[in-house]
């Protein structure tokens, strides 16, 4: 087991180095100056399309907004509150900085996701609306590429297994053993019934409860950031001072601080931002796929927003909380440098509303991830591999609350970017499609209708 562990942590780090992150921001910055920077520029507009979207406007399952709201249960998980702390610890505060930079190019990579999901989805055999970079690039890139495809939904298939359900389940039994002393196995059992409610009733029921939960969690954790940072007010200018002055130079030790060189914040900000928000792995397409909505690029711009309010919105709150506070120099790290930093804020609830959150945040992750895994396996196996999968799926959240789970972790985080490098290639090779559509988009809305303010 320790030779298959090493050779594991040797993949890890392979997949996820330089080239990984060339790629991954590479193709977010082609993306982004082949939009004419519209992710950007229209970030408004998007918004107004979020509040129409509330309501179907065309053919699929659900409705744009709650199609967002399942790719953020998803991706709203223990990366905005374990992630962040270890991107700092490791990174130091400039490590944030890229966590923005990646955040703001990703979302030129999702709202190019959720084109080409929309572009070339189709229906399954239950008549339900089926999509994602597997179907994209047997799709748009033609027979020749299919085998890619087919590598996509393995990848991601394996993966929900790992980053998508055991990981999450193994975080919320471990938020609720330390703040409530709650038993591991409870907590497996009660997600296993959890699950099984929600699984049986489809990606209806899905986004149905990623659309109750997901606005209250996000702003009801917002909320408690902002009550520490109101506390800490003071401390805010240098906080963000510290940001973007260690961004571009190395920061000495402090504290139980390591110190830290200008790669390792570049590293693992962007490692860490993309573990947060997703963008470029290829699996919030998957339920954009799904949305009635009137095109593909309207449904791009609803995705686009996941990036944004995922990093740029909720793991800041993160950062600022644990620079603000002085926890970042601690020598803690993870989800319990968050806890230590919200608790010196907020003493005697502090820890339970970091528990919480992250317990709230792993089930949703949990939720929202079936339904990607889900529908790799059927676009492998089809319609069939349903009900077994649920099955499985309900269940393994025992097994990932009572055992110890750092190799399954390890694998998981070689399998998501492996997903990463199918889905990349698809983009590029697909951008015309997604250059095109955009501009005719643009060009016949009209002026009224492009700024609804």
């Amino acid at each position: 087991m320790q030779a298959i562990t090493s050779a594991v942590t040797w993949l890890d780090d392979l997949v996820w180095g330089v080239p990984m992150l060339v790629l991954l921001l590479g193709v977010g910055i082609y993306l982004t100056i082949g939009l004419r920077f519209r992710t950007i520029r229209d970030l408004p507009f998007a918004i107004a399309m979020l509040w129409r979207g509330r309501v179907a406007e065309g053919e699929g399952e659900i409705t744009p907004f709650n199609a967002l709201m399942t790719a953020l249960a998803a991706t709203i998980g223990t990366g905005n509150i374990a992630g962040v702390a270890t991107a700092i610890f490791i990174g130091g505060p400039g490590a944030v900085f890229w966590m923005w930079m990646t955040a703001l190019v990703g979302m030129a990579t999702k709202f190019s996701e959720a084109v080409l999901a929309v572009r070339y989805r189709e229906v399954d055999e239950l008549g339900k609306y089926v999509g994602g970079p597997m179907y994209y690039i047997k799709n748009g890139l033609g027979r020749y590429w299919a085998w890619l495809g087919t590598c996509f939904a393995v990848f991601a298939g394996l993966a929900g297994f790992g980053i998508g359900n055991m990981v999450q389940a193994n975080s919320v039994a471990d938020a609720l053993e330390a703040a409530f002393g709650l038993p591991f196995w409870t907590t497996g059992v009660v997600l296993a019934i959890l699950v099984a409610l929600v699984l049986v009733g489809g990606i209806r029921r899905i986004a149905a409860v990623a659309g109750a939960l997901v606005p209250v969690m996000a702003v009801g954790y917002i909320l408690a950031g902002t009550i520490v940072l109101i506390l800490n007010a003071g401390a805010i200018p240098e906080s963000i001072r510290l940001i973007f002055t260690h961004a571009f130079s190395p920061i000495a030790a402090t504290g139980g601080f390591a110190g830290a060189a200008v790669w390792a914040a570049i590293r693992f900000g962007v490692a860490r931002g993309i573990f947060s928000n997703e963008a470029g792995l290829g699996s919030a397409p998957i339920a954009h796929a799904a949305a009635e909505c009137k095109g593909p690029v309207s449904q791009g711009l609803v995705a686009m927003l996941g990036t944004f309010i995922d990093t740029i919105l909720v793991c800041s709150f993160t950062a600022l909380v644990i620079l603000s506070t002085g926890a970042w120099t601690s020598g803690q790290t993870g989800a319990e440098l968050t806890s230590l930093a919200f608790e010196s804020a907020l003493p005697g609830i502090g820890s339970e509303i970091t528990s919480l959150a992250l317990a709230i945040f792993a089930f949703t992750t949990l939720v929202g991830w079936s339904y990607y895994s889900e529908r790799a396996w059927e676009y492998l196996l089809g319609v069939k591999v349903i009900v077994p999968f649920r099955v499985i799926w309900s269940a393994a959240p025992i097994i990932g609350a009572t055992v110890k789970l750092s190799f399954i972790w390890l694998l998981a985080d070689v399998l998501n970017a492996l997903m990463a490098i199918p889905n990349l290639i698809a983009l590029a090779l697909l951008s015309p499609v997604v250059f095109a559509a955009s501009r005719e988009f643009f060009k016949t809305r009209g002026k009224s209708e492009h700024n609804p303010f």
